[in-house]
């Protein structure tokens, strides 16, 4: 769960540097895997640490693939 509020922060903080559809996309990513986090709590908390990374990659490949797309 520290992770994912490090990637929550990744998120909010890329702002200035992002469309708002691109952080609108990245807010809602976050929400899915938060409540994906909290179904997995008790059940399975291995997996929540993959969970943050999975956030890390799609915080990366959205940040770069819209950065990309504005340079054109």
């Amino acid at each position: 769960m520290i992770g994912l509020a490090c990637v929550l922060f990744l998120d909010l903080g890329s702002a200035g540097v992002l469309r708002w559809w691109a952080e609108i996309l990245l807010v809602v990513s976050w929400l899915v895997l938060f409540a994906v986090a909290c179904a997995w709590w008790t059940s399975y908390p291995r997996r929540l640490p993959w969970l943050a990374g999975v956030g890390l990659v799609i915080w990366v490949l959205v940040v770069v693939g819209v950065n990309l797309l504005s340079a054109r």
